[in-house]
């Protein structure tokens, strides 16, 4: 079935509500006269009254918001039958449920934790849990206090402790006004405005919200292109923060690693990209 986009949901809603009447719509009464389902609703709306606020229909609230026991079950029932823990694309194939369903959680990578809150004692998700906490030594990070273990230690490898409440630096790189690699978003925010025009982009705007900047980007001599741009530190988190790939032209990033990005979605990789131009200002 083809994916039903934010305007052809909110289009229903009125539809609906103007032919069945009454003093509100419920959210049953809704999905039982229309070809749209809650999965469609809750892609684009973390609840049922915000999808009737968008529309300007008055909704019957008694099904505003699905339980966070619901959602995270369902989380459960898809990392159960797939043996590992699913990435926001392989849930949205496979679950009921839309990626702003998940937003009270926090960030996708937030939901394993929630479920383990949630769960924990249940005594009914052993199997989930296990994966669970699989996944979370994987992602622990490796540290090596030096004089420990210098057999195993590779002669590149010193890594001491890290300290708590330090900021933390990449890799020196000194290139023009950074003098090291970036660590976060913000740092390739910082970047790309060092470069932009340099790689054939003129910026118009920069905002909080998705996506994060709009610009003009050079396709020929004197003729110049709008696009829409997303700034990630790592290009997989396009997906975990649940963007839409639809509204995004371009994803600049630090690292590429979104290996199941849609082909019509381009990734401009600074850390690649700044290798072809002068460390100095000329």
């Amino acid at each position: 079935m083809k994916r039903k986009s934010q305007t052809e949901v909110i289009e229903a809603i009125r539809s609906v509500a103007k032919s069945i009447g009454g003093d509100g719509l419920s959210q049953s009464k809704f999905i039982k006269n229309s070809d749209i389902t809650i999965r469609d609703i809750l892609r684009y709306f973390p609840k049922w009254s915000d999808a009737c606020r968008e529309a300007g229909v008055k909704h019957d609230s008694s099904r505003d918001r699905v339980s966070g026991d619901d959602i995270l079950a369902d989380w459960g029932l898809v990392t159960r039958n797939l043996r590992t823990l699913p990435s926001v694309t392989e849930y949205a194939i496979r679950g009921r449920y839309g990626r702003n369903a998940f937003k009270r959680f926090g960030s996708w990578i937030d939901v394993p934790g929630s479920f383990r809150e949630h769960f924990g004692d249940s005594g009914s998700w052993e199997d989930v849990l296990e994966l669970v906490e699989r996944h979370s030594q994987k992602q622990k990070p490796r540290q090596t206090v030096l004089n420990q273990q210098p057999n195993r230690q590779r002669k590149d490898q010193r890594w001491h402790e890290k300290l708590a409440s330090r900021q933390i630096y990449g890799d020196p790189i000194d290139f023009r006004g950074l003098r090291y690699e970036t660590v976060n978003e913000q740092g390739v925010v910082f970047l790309f405005g060092m470069v932009a025009r340099e790689l054939g982009y003129l910026v118009e705007a920069v905002q909080s919200g998705f996506p994060d900047c709009e610009a003009k980007r050079k396709i020929s001599k004197g003729q110049w292109q709008p696009v829409k741009i997303e700034f990630e530190f790592e290009s997989r988190n396009f997906v975990e923060h649940g963007h839409n790939p639809e509204s995004c032209d371009v994803v600049v990033c630090w690292i590429d690693n979104w290996a199941e990005r849609p082909p019509d979605i381009e990734v401009l990789v600074l850390s690649e990209a700044i290798k072809r131009l002068p460390r100095e200002e000329a």
